[in-house]
């Protein structure tokens, strides 16, 4: 993907998401763009995974997940950049959304703290990777100083990691960024980390104190920085304005830092302790029957991206014990979907899942990045899926077997191999290397043949290019037909949703314009797929989803089949203009690119019925 596309790209995924104003925070990770939105009805997600050099989307963890591939660094900073999109959690009405969902809230927060801080530490482990592989060939020794400057690159980022949780946990909870970064440089000031290597006993106004090793620990800056945000809080509504700058951080400091090494600390710690301690006892009890569950799971928690809530079990794995089992474990799933996607590779003949296959191939074993090969090949054929999951299973069955771990935070891959030289390292290897060519060679026997090209285009993809026909589309209600570059709305106007027209409505009853079936269906919008592979889509108003659905009668559901006329909505428009709503209506064709022309009605008027819009095939 060119540099040049990326600012179009940029405004397409912030339109097709809602707008900036829907956004609430953006984080990104290896592959996906990371968005928290205030109304997840305003995402238009099958115009989103039409978008061109976007993978697929995926609404898992109370987020909406573009996956975007290799190049999302990139198209991040592209948005931060051309739109009105704030950085990492800086949504400004994040304290107003409250997520009820446990589990979305744990993997939001999880993802906010830690995505921003994976480049580095993937990084950081990848070069201790390339230390050990130097220090076991013998071309480094520990007392060499190129040895030590690089060590120190590798390892300065886990040892001062609270520092980097700090900062992202404050962002994340709205705490002072500087006065949470004070607080984790306490926790790792040199001259308490060597009273707790000398076992000193030490006390705060009497309190005796339990001194804990915070280098490279994850929960007590986390819970730490989240008091914070809620202590400040509470000074910032009663100190006097005139010495609230000053004596807020003041309070803070003094505060929070002997809470963390009182209370929030040693609990923390030792909750982290039986994390770790579950963990291994876990393991310890079958450990080929826990690799095999936990790589055979693996391929389903990366589709919905729910693999980074592990990432604070694994730092703290290897906070505890000094390597990590887990992201080990499940590492070889890398090579299963990169070996089911070379086979896929091999046996097609068609020159278009060739060009997908081949460099998403590529980038699963050079890389560790599946998603590509996940979402590209494996899942969309699902038997290669199916059989990269149950070689992923039997790799981790073995890894787990042999006791593999690494010392660091790192995506398995060809680069990344070094990382893990230690215990266990040629049965990880061997894993590896079945996972990669077992997956390969069943994919390509029975997993994988052109025949699924066929089936896979009736049922996904019915707009093929090459097979698209005329169609007519007509008017969902009567009234005054105007351009859709009027609309006052750039969304609309600006033909990201689609191609169409608008009517400013006479009534308030909505009939559908085409046959074919419902496949989004909200109070205000409706969206029907023809049986030719038209996507039209019927939109009320302008921000009439702020409604939540009040004045709208929904006739139809998701999966009706309807007929051109059947009444899909009714609207009492005589209150929403009232309430000073537009009310004027849309009716788009989402998938405009398939067709060679949407050409709109010259009329100024129409009645229900009349045809609006003459979608032209592509010759």
């Amino acid at each position: 993907m060119a540099n040049k596309n990326y600012d179009e790209l940029a405004k397409q995924i912030v339109a097709n998401v809602g707008g900036a104003e829907n956004v609430i925070s953006l984080v990104h990770c290896a592959t996906r763009l990371r968005f928290r939105v205030a109304d997840s009805s305003k995402v238009n997600k099958e115009k989103l995974k039409q978008t061109e050099h976007v993978i697929t989307v995926v609404e898992a963890g109370g987020q909406i997940q573009v996956v975007i591939g290799n190049a999302v660094g990139d198209v991040y900073n592209t948005i931060i950049r051309v739109t009105d999109v704030k950085s990492g959690d800086e949504g400004g009405n994040d304290t107003e959304v409250k997520d009820k969902n446990l589990i979305n809230l744990f993997m939001s927060t999880v993802s906010g703290i830690f995505a921003p801080t994976l480049g580095a530490m993937a990084g950081a482990g990848l070069l201790k990777g390339i230390l050990i592989l130097c220090t076991t060939m013998g071309w480094l020794t520990n007392d060499m100083g190129t040895y030590r400057i690089l060590f120190a690159a590798a390892d300065g980022i886990f040892t001062f990691l609270p520092l980097f949780l700090a900062y992202t946990s404050a962002k994340k909870f709205n705490a002072d960024l500087f006065v949470s970064v004070g607080i984790a440089s306490a926790l790792v000031y040199p001259n308490l980390t060597a009273a707790f290597s000398a076992k000193e006993a030490l006390t705060f106004l009497g309190i005796p104190v339990v001194l804990v090793s915070y280098t490279s620990s994850v929960i007590p800056i986390i819970l730490s920085v989240y008091v914070l945000s809620k202590l400040e809080k509470g000074l910032k509504k009663i100190l006097p304005g005139v010495i609230k700058n000053i004596f807020t951080p003041l309070i803070s400091l003094a505060v929070m830092v002997p809470a963390t090494y009182l209370v929030i600390g040693p609990i923390a710690d030792y909750a982290g302790k039986l994390l770790a301690g579950g963990y291994m006892t876990i393991v310890g009890v079958n450990p080929i029957i826990a690799g095999f569950v936990l790589g055979l799971i693996w391929p389903a928690a990366v589709m919905f991206g729910l693999h980074w809530g592990f990432v604070p079990i694994v730092i703290n794995n290897i906070t505890q014990y000094g390597r990590d089992t887990l992201f080990t474990i499940t590492g070889p799933n890398n090579f299963a979907q990169a070996g089911a996607t070379l086979g896929v590779f091999l046996k097609t003949k068609d020159k278009k899942v060739k060009d997908i296959a081949g460099p998403a191939a590529i980038s699963a074993v050079l890389a560790g990045i599946t998603e590509p090969a996940i979402y590209g090949i494996t899942l969309k054929y699902k038997k290669p899926f199916f059989i990269g999951a149950f070689f992923s299973g039997i790799a981790g069955a073995i890894t787990a077997a042999v006791g593999a771990g690494a010392p660091a935070l790192l995506g398995t891959s060809l680069l990344t191999l070094t990382g893990y030289i230690g215990v266990g390292f040629t049965g990880f290897c061997v894993a590896c290397g079945i996972a990669y060519i077992g997956s390969a060679i069943c994919t390509y026997l029975f997993g994988f043949d052109d025949s699924m090209l066929l089936d896979n285009n009736k049922t996904a993809t019915p707009a093929v290019k090459e097979e698209v026909h005329d169609e007519f589309i007509k008017s969902p209600v009567g009234g005054t037909v105007i351009a859709l570059s009027e609309v006052p709305d750039e969304v609309f106007a600006s033909g990201t949703l689609g191609q169409g027209v608008a009517v400013i409505p006479d009534s308030g009853t909505i009939f559908a314009p085409c046959s074919g079936k419902v496949i989004t269906a909200y109070p205000h919008a409706v969206g029907i797929r023809t049986n030719l592979g038209a996507e039209v889509f019927v939109h009320i108003g302008i921000d009439t989803v702020k409604l939540g659905g009040k004045y709208f009668e929904l006739q139809v559901k998701d999966g009706d089949e309807v007929k051109d006329g059947d009444v899909l909505i009714k609207a009492d428009m005589e209150s929403l203009k009232s309430e000073s709503y537009n009310v004027t209506t849309m009716v788009l064709v989402t998938n405009s690119r398939d067709y060679e022309e949407i050409v709109p009605s010259t009329s100024k008027h129409a009645t229900a019925g009349d045809i609006v819009l003459n979608c032209i095939s592509r010759k």
